[in-house]
């Protein structure tokens, strides 16, 4: 059965979680499925992605008793390897989202714990309901989060709370989360906003968004100051040195339409 369906349109990717009856709770299978398309979605002409899930929860965390199988084994063995760049294929399920090369919006409702909300994480911009609930829920189980939490909550969370929601596996209301910074903004329809947005960035220049994620890494990745400023300068001089960018430019000083292509 598939567990995460990929469809596009409008130069749009929309990807969603499938395993409602598990409020769309991550077995091996699913945890595949999503590093699958996010390559996917890598390799493909979307200008942006929305990723969301069906039924009642964007994801409930990790299926615990799907993973039984792996009991008796090495832990280290299963873990250490590094099978996807620096990651580990469970970080990749967040960390994947960061290596695609356009923007990502998650639309979030119901719960959104544990793996779900590394899930979330690894997006770009974060819309959720007014009643989604969230939570590092390792902590519950005994063990501490490890899909790429570790590397993208400092940057959206102060040191303090990142401690309180690891320590505590307490879920937070989306109020909470947004005043936090787990979360962008909320929204009465997180679904319809996202691919609202989505739209909107699809519609400006597709080499211009590619770079400004590139920079954005570059900048959130603690480089050194000359090394941001350099990659500001490289990725500007491409871009203005793109002879339909020049054209693109001119348009807009002139106050005439741009359909970028």
């Amino acid at each position: 059965m598939s567990r995460v369906t990929v469809t596009h349109a409008d130069h749009v990717a929309h990807v969603t979680l499938t395993r409602a009856d598990k409020m769309n709770a991550m077995d091996p299978a699913m945890i595949e499925a999503i590093i699958d398309a996010g390559q996917q979605v890598a390799e493909s002409g979307a200008r942006a992605v929305v990723l969301s899930g069906e039924g009642k929860g964007f994801c409930a965390g990790l299926d615990v008793a799907s993973f039984a199988a792996m009991a008796g084994q090495d832990p280290h063995d299963l873990i250490a390897p590094r099978t996807h760049h620096d990651a580990n294929r469970w970080q990749e399920v967040a960390l994947v989202w960061r290596r695609v090369p356009v923007p990502v919006i998650a639309a979030i409702h119901g719960v959104c714990y544990g793996a779900g909300l590394q899930l979330a994480l690894g997006a770009d911009i974060r819309i959720a309901a007014h009643d989604t609930r969230f939570a590092v829920m390792e902590m519950k189980w005994g063990l501490i989060p490890d899909m790429g939490g570790m590397v993208l909550l400092p940057h959206l969370v102060r040191s303090d709370v990142l401690r309180q929601l690891t320590y505590t596996a307490r879920p937070v209301d989306a109020a909470q989360a947004e005043r936090w910074g787990l979360v962008t903004t909320l929204s009465a329809d997180p679904l319809a906003e996202a691919r609202a947005l989505a739209a909107e960035i699809a519609g400006k220049s597709p080499s211009a968004m590619r770079a400004a994620k590139r920079l954005i890494g570059v900048a959130e990745s603690g480089a050194p100051r000359e090394e941001v400023l350099m990659a500001e300068s490289r990725e500007q001089a491409d871009l203005v040195g793109k002879a339909d960018q020049m054209e693109v430019i001119a348009a807009q000083m002139q106050g005439r339409a741009t359909v970028f292509k």
